[in-house]
Order: structure tokens, then C-alpha cells, then sequence
């Protein structure tokens, strides 16, 4: 879209007016996607209405739909559920109930339909959008309405937001709620682990899933399980026996305890549901083990959401007005979604079909299509998780030697990408090391060989276990020689942040002076900092974003009790402002300072403005993060010194630095699930390499695409050349010239009312969901 375009379309929503409903079960992020969808509307100039208690508010009318204004959606981005209510209404599958519904948004002159909810409330709204046109002829026969008003309101337009804790809507990467259903999980995983351990218990975790398997995948991906079912892929004839001996051995080689994952819908292979306490009947009488069952249940559905679900609901609900405000009559109903980092617009009635094909394939018992048809990255997820649940012996013996190291700081997740590198790197046949303290182990020769089960138990743990230093490859290169020579080391795969990337460089650069060094390898980013080039998300990140938005909800709960009170939070990221610039769209804050996005006197002079006229409102707090290199002069105390002046008398100020939390706790299911999968294409990766370039006997490999940064771009996983990155890497302040995320800034002042101009938006494009599309590598 031009920017011409987008202009025009700052003020296309004069005289429209857009309502937006929840329905079917509800999912956290759902306040964000209403907020964002009321914010944009009114941004727009259009008239924005809230409909309470879904299709039954649409159906009732009255005092279920209600004009909303910007404050009408304040502070409701961090609760779970949905403000507006949700309810499954009989009435309006009736046409009778169409008929009220219709009657209702035209009494409005409501023309713009905003649908949250599943795969069945989509269908009705494309349905009821169908039939506008005869519904409002009956309501011309009934003389409800005149023809005038039929004219005018000739039109409805519809789009939908998938709010889902299953991802069980086919062509969307992930909908609203399931990154928020998966943080549930984790947390009850990981307590449940630690009781497990005590006692030497075996416990079986219901999940929710009743047709689709996403969550109980998911969550046995990221939590190393034992056994797991899922509708998809029932288990093969005499599971049973082999379940047990599984379980048996992995107890036999001294494991404390086992989990057994199942999806509320798993059946066998003749379509007969296999419950929970059966699995634990099972355990118990078969081995003897002390076995507990423990139902989620509606837990999973509960709580605060997630930083990305808050953040992936703002992002689609902002998509949602600008592709109703483009809509036409020839447009299909569409649903926004996320693909990779791009927002996309996908036709309606294709995901539907798609969504459906996936539950016929499953009643005919043809479980490979369904999985194929569930997409690629569920695939994905399903081999990745056969591969490293359980060891299999390699076939060969590979001769080829590879090292394993954490370079950097610590983040949550390095962890994760260390077992799966390990797991897969045996599975391969290769003799693998792991190296303590980074570059300064490997030129200490704190190096050992690594077993299968030397890794057991390291996905849920934060921090390195190997232990990571910054120390760079140049301060001790002849060490570092003599110990690749001395292990034989192949191939080296390093896991950290930009010195990890950097020390890669430094030991590509020498390879013309020690032959040694022509071996291959890869860096892993992982970072908090999302600051590593040649990838848009480090491991890390994203459990750093959900501390930084965890402590900054309480600092607003505090501020929300003195009234008046303005914090200033430091977040960490050293110059990368991508840490400050997510958060700060997480918890709805004010305003976010970062390196990147340049300020001056007088730009902080309309912030304190912005924030005074905002303690005018009801709204009478606020909320600033900063980025700890934003700015030389521009400091912390500085800001807390202009602020505390400026707004004298009227609002009071406060400073928070985050700190070292950011670093800290339990890495989130994203990272853990994107870290085994990063560690896994790597070291398979790796392997490709050392094949191709092992001639006469040795490996030399000293070509450029032989040290390469694995990373997700856009939608696919790609290795980029060290070399090649150098000439996008802004070395002085330790990041990628150019950062995909800056064009989250125009979404966070957005939010923030502030008045600015559109024209840097990138609207998404339509694409369409085929067997084809659903078959292309996504990434995760």
C-alpha cells in the first residue's frame, strides 16, 4: 500500500462505523485485539461499538452494543478472558436471529464486522454476511426499516481474528490465546517436576485438544516427555508394550521420573479415546510405578496473556480496521493472521475448509494427511519430537568430532539448543563435546565428551549450564588452535548473543594463517537482546520480554492505587531498543526512548504534554520505558528530574531499573521449543557440511558459506555467512544495520494517541491457504 494511500485512509473512516464482538470460548489476548481494534477505529475517524456477550449481544441489541471511546479500552490489555463478555448463542444459527442481529447493526448504521473466536463463529459471521442482503430486504417487507436505509447499509463487511487457545485454525502460524495456554503448561510442568522427582512418580498431564493436538505437542516438545498422545497420530498396535518398555528404561538408567503427556481428544488407530486414567491404570499395573493423573482443564484457558499474545493481538487487530476500511463488496470475508513477523489477510472460507479437511482425514483414519494438512510446522514439531524423545542408536559411526560452547551472556533457552545439538549430533554418530566458559574453555581445554543422558533435564533450566564467558577468540587464538588439533574438533557450534557471532568471525578471518580453523561452524543466536544479525528473533528474547512485562504490570497496579504517578522503567538490550520497544507495546505504555529511534529536548517536551493532558482523564497514570544506551546525556535520572519538574503539581514521578530479572527464571515454551528446533537444524546443518567437505582423508573447509548464523527470517530458517553479515553489522553499537521490528514503533504510538502519520505502515496482502501453501517451510 503507498503512502499516499494510507494517508487517505487516516481519515477513510469518517461516517463508518465499525463494531467488534467476542465469541465462542475465550482466549487470553483477546482485550488486546478489542483494544486495538477500538484504538484503530477511532484512529481512523470511524464511530467504533463494542458488542457485549458475542452473537447473543448482536441478536439481543439494547444495551449489549455500546459506543466506545479511547478510554473505554484503557487498562485492560494485561487481563485475561474478554471485557465484552463471550457466549455461544443458539439464536443466531437461526435465521430468525440473523434477522435481530441485521435489524441491530443498521438501527447502529454499523457496516464493519469485527469477529474474535474460533472456526464455527467465523462461519456464522461469513454466513450472516452472505445474507445481508436478503435480510435486510425482509426487514424493508416488515417495514423495520425504509429502503433508503436498506440503500445506504447495502453492505457488510467482515473480518475475522482467530481467538483460540488450540491453534486449531488451519493457514494461521499461531492464533490468539495458545502462546498464553502453553505458558500455563509450562508453569504446571515444571512444578509437577520438581514433586515428581521427590517422590520417583510417573505423572500423566491432561491437555486440552479435543480435535486438535497442537498444545500436547507443543508442550512434550518443550518439556522433553516421556510418551505423548495426540488425535493426529494415534499410537501404533501394542503401543502399550512398548510405552512400558520405554518408560521402564528410561527409569533404569536412573531417571527420577516420567511424564506422559495426552491430548484431551487422543484415540488409537481404531478411533476409541484413550483417557488419561487409563494410561495411569496402565503404568501402575504393568510396572508398579506410583502414577498420578492431573487434569489442566480450564486453567489453560486463564490468566494474563502472554507478551506475544498481547503483542500478535495488537498487530492483527490493527490489520483488522485498515483491511475493513479497504474492503469492498467484491472483497471475501478475510481472517488476519500472523505469518513469520508479517501480518497476512487470508481468505475466510479457504481456512474453514482446510480446518475441516484436517478433521475428515482424521475420521478416515488417514493420520499422515492430517498432519500434513495441519501444516508444515506441526510436522516439524511431531519429527522433532520422535527424534529426541527417545535414543536410537546411529547406524554409523561418523569419525567427524563437533564442540559445543555458550559464548556471552546467559539466556533462557541456550539450554534447550544445547540438548537437542547434543542429541541430534549422536543420533548422526559424531563424537561430541561440550565446552565450559565459552572461548576461554575451549583454549583451557575444558572440554568433554557428552552422553545422550548427560543432557536429560536441561530444557526447563534458565541460564547456561555449560557456563558462558564474553571473552573473544583473539586474546587467546594459539590456545584455542592447539586444542581443536588436540580433540580432533570438526566442526564447532557455538550458542550465544553478538560475541558469539563476533568470535565466529574472528576465527573465519584466521583460518588463512592456522589450517586448523578451516573446519565448519555455526552460531546459534541467543541473546535477551535480539540484537544478533542474520536472524529476526534470538533464543532468549521473548522470555525476556515476559519478565520485563511481568514486572512493569505490577508497577502499573501500584501506580493505579496513588493516582497521578508517572514510572520511568530501564530495560536492558545495551543500544538494540527491540527489548524496551516490545514490552513497552505488552503493557500499553506512554512512550518507549531507544537508540534507534532518535529524540531530542523537544520531543521529550510533548511527551510530558501528552502525559499531563492524560491525568486529566480518568487514566491517571503512566508509564515510560527507556533503553539503557538510548542515549548519552539523556539518562534515566535525567528523564526522572525533566518529568518530576515538568509535571510539578500535577502528576509525581518514579524510576524502576529492571535489571539483571531480565536474564533470570524459567525459559518460556517459545524458547525452549525454539531452541531444540534451532539446535536441531543446525547440527543437521553441520553435518551436510562436514560431508561435503571432507576430501582425502580430513575435513577443509574454508569456503565462506561454511560459518554460517542459523536464524528465522521473515518465514523460513536460513544460515547466512559470517562473512557476508559483517557488511550489515553496525559494529560500534553491536547490532544489524537494519531491524524488522522498528515498524512496531508506528503500532506502540499509535496506541499511545499520539498523533502520527501512517504512510511508514506495511499493510498485509492477501494469501491463499491450499495443501500447497500448507506444505511450504514455515520456520516456527
Amino acid at each position: 500500500m503507498s503512502a499516499v494511500d494510507l494517508e487517505k485512509l487516516r481519515m477513510s473512516g469518517a461516517g463508518k462505523a465499525i463494531a467488534v464482538l467476542t465469541s465462542g470460548g475465550d482466549a487470553q489476548g483477546m482485550n488486546a485485539a478489542v483494544r486495538a481494534v477500538t484504538r484503530m477505529g477511532i484512529y481512523v475517524g470511524a464511530k467504533v461499538f463494542l458488542i457485549y456477550e458475542g452473537y447473543e449481544g448482536l441478536v439481543e441489541g439494547g444495551d449489549c452494543i455500546k459506543q466506545a471511546n479511547w478510554l473505554s479500552v484503557s487498562n485492560i490489555i494485561q487481563m485475561g478472558g474478554t471485557i465484552i463478555g463471550s457466549a455461544r448463542c443458539k439464536t443466531f444459527t437461526t435465521r430468525e436471529g440473523r434477522l435481530s442481529a441485521a435489524y441491530n447493526l443498521v438501527q447502529h448504521g454499523i457496516t464493519n464486522l469485527c469477529v474474535i473466536g474460533g472456526d464455527g463463529s467465523l462461519t456464522g459471521a461469513n454466513i450472516f454476511r452472505k445474507e445481508w442482503g436478503g435480510l435486510l430486504e425482509d426487514l424493508v417487507k416488515e417495514e423495520k426499516i425504509t429502503e433508503d436505509v436498506a440503500q445506504k447499509y447495502s453492505h457488510l463487511n467482515i473480518v475475522g481474528l482467530v481467538g483460540s487457545i488450540d491453534n486449531d485454525f488451519c493457514g494461521t502460524d499461531m492464533t490468539i490465546g495458545t502462546d498464553s495456554a502453553l505458558h500455563r503448561i509450562m508453569e504446571v510442568i515444571d512444578a509437577i517436576t520438581t514433586t515428581a522427582q521427590s517422590h520417583q512418580r510417573t505423572f500423566v498431564l491432561e491437555v486440552m485438544g479435543r480435535h486438535c493436538g497442537y498444545l500436547a505437542l507443543v508442550s512434550a516438545l518443550a518439556s522433553g516427555a516421556d510418551w505423548l498422545f495426540i488425535p493426529e497420530c494415534p499410537p501404533e498396535e501394542g503401543w502399550e508394550d512398548f510405552m512400558c518398555a520405554r518408560l521402564g528404561e528410561t527409569r533404569s538408567r536412573g531417571s527420577r521420573l516420567n511424564i506422559i503427556i495426552i491430548a484431551e481428544g487422543a484415540i488409537d488407530r481404531n478411533g476409541q479415546l484413550i483417557s488419561s486414567n487409563y494410561v495411569k491404570d496402565l503404568v501402575v499395573q504393568r510396572l508398579g510405578f506410583d502414577t498420578r493423573v492431573t487434569v489442566l482443564g480450564h486453567v489453560q484457558r486463564g490468566g494474563t496473556p502472554s507478551a506475544f499474545d498481547r503483542v500478535l493481538s495488537s498487530k492483527m487487530g490493527m490489520e483488522a480496521v485498515i483491511a475493513l476500511m479497504e474492503a469492498t463488496p467484491e472483497t471475501p470475508a478475510c481472517v488476519v493472521s500472523l505469518s513469520g513477523n508479517q501480518s497476512v489477510r487470508l481468505p475466510l472460507m479457504e481456512c474453514v475448509q482446510v480446518t475441516k479437511d484436517v478433521q475428515k482425514a482424521m475420521d478416515e483414519k488417514k493420520f499422515d494427511e492430517a498432519i500434513q494438512l495441519r501444516g508444515r510446522s506441526f510436522e516439524n514439531n511431531w519429527n522433532i519430537y520422535k527424534l529426541l524423545a527417545h535414543q536410537k542408536p546411529a547406524e554409523v559411526k561418523s569419525n567427524f568430532g563437533m564442540a559445543i560452547l555458550n559464548v556471552g551472556a546467559p539466556a533462557a533457552g541456550m539450554n534447550a539448543a544445547v540438548r537437542s545439538a547434543v542429541r541430534v549430533g549422536i543420533s548422526h554418530g559424531h563424537t561430541v563435546y561440550v565446552v565450559n566458559d565459552g572461548f576461554e574453555g575451549l583454549a583451557k581445554g575444558q572440554i568433554t565428551e557428552i552422553s545422550w543422558f548427560g543432557v536429560a533435564g536441561w530444557l526447563g533450566r534458565g541460564g547456561s549450564m555449560l557456563g558462558t564467558k564474553r571473552t573473544l577468540p583473539k586474546t587467546c587464538m594459539l590456545q584455542i588452535v592447539e586444542n581443536v588439533r588436540k580433540y580432533n574438533i570438526h566442526a564447532l557450534l557455538v550458542i550465544g548473543g553478538f560475541e558469539a557471532y563476533e568470535g565466529v568471525l574472528q576465527l573465519v578471518e584466521a583460518r588463512g594463517q592456522y589450517e586448523e580453523l578451516c573446519i565448519v561452524m555455526c552460531v546459534i543466536p541467543a541473546t535477551i537482546s535480539n540484537n544478533v544479525p542474520g536472524t529476526d528473533f534470538s533464543i532468549g528474547s521473548d522470555t525476556a520480554v515476559n519478565a520485563a512485562m511481568e514486572s512493569c504490570d505490577r508497577i502499573k497496579q501500584s501506580a493505579s492505587g496513588t493516582k497521578r504517578r508517572v514510572f520511568i522503567v530501564e530495560t536492558m538490550g545495551g543500544y538494540c531498543g527491540y527489548l524496551a520497544t516490545v514490552t513497552a507495546i505488552a503493557v500499553g505504555a506512554d512512550a518507549a526512548y531507544i537508540f534507534e529511534d532518535k529524540f531530542n529536548i523537544h520531543d521529550l517536551k510533548s511527551n510530558v504534554e501528552h502525559l499531563t493532558d492524560k491525568m486529566k482523564t480518568d487514566i491517571q497514570r503512566g508509564l515510560v520505558l527507556r533503553n539503557e544506551k538510548c542515549h548519552d546525556y539523556y539518562t534515566t535520572e535525567f528523564l526522572h528530574n525533566l518529568y518530576s519538574a515538568e509535571g510539578k503539581g500535577i502528576f509525581d514521578c518514579r524510576t524502576n531499573v529492571l535489571g539483571h530479572l531480565q536474564q533470570g527464571g524459567a525459559p518460556t515454551a517459545f524458547d525452549r521449543n525454539y531452541g531444540t528446533k534451532l539446535g536441531v537444524k543446525a547440527v543437521q546443518w553441520i553435518t551436510d557440511k562436514l560431508h561435503e567437505s571432507y576430501r582425502r582423508g580430513r575435513v577443509f573447509a574454508n569456503s565462506e558459506d561454511t560459518a554460517s548464523v542459523i536464524g528465522l527470517k521473515k518465514k523460513v530458517v536460513a544460515f547466512t555467512s559470517v562473512s557476508e553479515l559483517k557488511k550489515v553489522t553496525d559494529f560500534e553499537h553491536r547490532m544489524p544495520k537494519d531491524q524488522w521490528w522498528l515498524n512496531l514503533l508506528l503500532m506502540l504510538k499509535m496506541l499511545a494517541n499520539y498523533q502520527i502519520s501512517l504512510t511508514e505502515y506495511v499493510a498485509g496482502k492477501i494469501e491463499h491457504v491450499t495443501r500447497r501453501t500448507l506444505s511450504i517451510e514455515k520456520g516456527f
